[in-house]
């Protein structure tokens, strides 16, 4: 199976504390790499978990607050030293070019790099990404200000190639392509050979969501119904409840009430506020209610869509 993997990097919230980093990760799609939000020390995470500088080309911004986007300009600042000549391309709420182009222009002046700067609308579902294997939708979340979680959707692969029945039926290697997409394939003698016995389903397309700092919302179950794997803001326990409605946060009970109305097949929670010295009291919250939950931890990583 192709990889489809997801590394946490940093899983703490606004205050910083020595436990943990601010908000980010990356998602491994077949090698490719993806990264959500960029706090505070982000590059060094990047280099703890031995991933390739190289093989990130795209980064996606939920919201402008420092501890999801202060890591930006150091990061872009090191892939300069590093030689980097390929685009790099920031997906992020509007206004995130205004507010970055000052701080680049003075530091970054001879970076042999263009950054490519593709501003959302954060109030409805757009598609912002996609290739060959995978589209990024944005999924409308309500904080103080403009924020958006993203929907990383694995498109459809082709069919399993049975290698005794090519070997079998004699097929010659140019049929394969046609065989893999759904073709039957018809013998020179003329006999037709059914798909389904040359081949074996694709395994099913993963799905992965993130949802940055956000109050509760129904939009958000719906729009992430069936995923393999959530991520969802819980900064706040339910005894703080009134705290979490008024900074516009979640608390792990709403956070674990969500993802059983939306049906997730796994729940991952994290954002955390400096004002919990032991995380495992959000884990029995949020378990009580939907028992498939596990806490995200720096440098973890998480192989979506296994058992």
């Amino acid at each position: 199976m192709e990889k489809f993997d997801l590394h946490i990097l940093g899983c703490g919230s606004a205050l910083p504390t020595s436990r943990h980093f601010p908000t980010s990760q990356v998602l491994n799609v077949r090698d490719k790499l993806f990264m959500i939000d960029c706090g505070e020390g982000t590059q060094m995470q990047f280099r703890k978990a031995r991933l390739k500088f190289s093989r990130l080309h795209h980064i996606f911004i939920s919201h402008l607050h420092g501890d999801h986007c202060f890591g930006l300009p150091g990061l872009i600042s090191t892939l300069g030293l590093l030689g980097r000549t390929a685009e790099l391309h920031i997906h992020a709420p509007q206004g995130t070019e205004a507010l970055l182009a000052p701080t680049l222009d003075f530091f970054c002046q001879q970076q042999p790099y263009r950054i490519c700067f593709h501003e959302f609308d954060d109030r409805r579902p757009t598609l912002i990404y996609d290739d060959r294997s995978l589209t990024v939708t944005t999924i409308p979340l309500r904080h103080r200000i403009p924020c958006c979680g993203f929907l990383f959707a694995e498109k459809p692969g082709l069919r399993h190639i049975v290698r005794d029945m090519i070997d079998f039926y004699s097929i010659p290697l140019y049929e394969l392509n046609r065989i893999k997409n759904g073709a039957d394939y018809q013998t020179p003698e003329g006999e037709r050979i059914p798909n389904d016995r040359l081949t074996l389903p694709a395994a099913p397309p993963r799905r992965y969501a993130y949802c940055s700092d956000t109050l509760p919302l129904h939009s958000v179950a719906n729009q992430v119904e069936g995923v393999d794997l959530l991520f969802h803001e819980a900064t706040f326990a339910n005894p703080d409840a009134p705290l979490a409605r008024h900074t516009f946060h979640t608390t792990a009970a709403q956070a674990a009430d969500l993802a059983r109305k939306a049906h997730v097949k796994q729940l991952l929670i994290g954002h955390y506020s400096a004002r919990y010295d032991d995380e495992t009291l959000l884990l029995d919250e949020a378990r009580n209610i939907f028992p498939a939950t596990r806490l995200a931890n720096e440098l973890q990583c998480i192989a979506i869509g296994k058992d």
